[in-house]
């Protein structure tokens, strides 16, 4: 089992949602601080909530996890003030949907250069002195269920999560020797500040349609605590594969051993978005 108590975690993406949620669960659980987020008020806010907590937040630090020198500088003024983390838990991430139509290049490129190699700077730079500090460890990767799922308009966002497992995969193997434990976390509906920043291309987001679709959305999704305490948990068990809701496990499972309900599942969410994201451009539907 993986214990928070006396270890010291990275967190990116900590300034809101998820990542917020995490830092403040795993700092309940005794771990001590290392915070980063592009939004440098939102991660002071978290960071001030942690510590009037009683946590220790070692550094709060804005950075952009896409930009690779921003991501060594951080590591370097981590690795001085506190030495090598024990806990990396890659939080940060955007979301882009779209059809391939509508989509500009730059959604494309933004997107899987904070969703995957974001967390892949991460990796490059804390995970080798965690392998050379020989104390063990565990990196957390939060992908999605748009990592499991062929789910409608998710292709740029996917092609993040999507390489994200991948790369999970193999560290879950390559870093046992080192007892350096994985976790892939695979949420589902979320509610997160993401929901209202979430980039449709070529869609008008204020369509009453487009609103009807994301109530719809927001009434499976969970809170950021619930998610953080199922992220604590599986971490703490060492689980490879975490759910933060039933319906992924579920649909996870439908997938691998009943492939025709997992497709007929898919045809009908990509029916559904199409309707409500068509109406929102003002597209007919078919």
């Amino acid at each position: 089992m993986t214990k928070f108590a006396g270890k010291t975690c990275l967190i990116t993406g900590a300034a809101s949602g998820l990542g917020r949620s995490t830092a403040l669960a795993v700092a309940a659980r005794g771990a001590s601080l290392v915070l980063t987020d592009i939004a440098a008020d939102g991660l002071a806010r978290t960071a001030a909530d942690a510590r009037a907590a009683g946590a220790t937040v070692h550094l709060a630090q804005a950075a952009d996890v896409s930009d690779y020198e921003q991501v060594v500088a951080l590591a370097a003024e981590v690795h001085d003030v506190a030495g090598s983390v024990d806990i990396v838990m890659n939080v940060a991430g955007i979301a882009t949907w779209g059809t391939v139509d509508r989509l500009t290049h730059e959604q494309w490129r933004r997107t899987v250069d904070i969703d995957l190699m974001g967390p892949i700077h991460v990796i490059e730079a804390f995970v080798p002195p965690m392998i050379a500090a020989e104390r063990g460890g565990h990196v957390v990767n939060v992908s999605s269920a748009a990592g499991l799922f062929g789910l409608p308009w998710h292709a740029p966002y996917s092609a993040g999560k999507f390489g994200l497992r991948g790369v999970s995969e193999v560290l879950r193997f390559d870093l046992a020797r080192h007892r350096i434990g994985v976790s892939l976390v695979c949420p589902g509906a979320m509610a997160t500040p993401m929901v209202d920043s979430v980039d449709i291309a070529g869609v008008d987001r204020t369509a009453e349609a487009v609103q009807r679709g994301m109530a719809l959305f927001m009434r499976h999704a969970v809170t950021p605590e619930a998610a953080a305490r199922s992220i604590v948990r599986g971490v703490e068990r060492n689980r490879y594969l975490v759910f933060t809701s039933p319906d992924i496990r579920v649909g996870f499972w439908a997938q691998r051993y009943f492939p025709p309900a997992y497709n007929a599942a898919m045809r009908g969410l990509n029916w559904a978005m199409n309707r409500y994201v068509a109406q929102g451009a003002g597209a007919p539907v078919n």
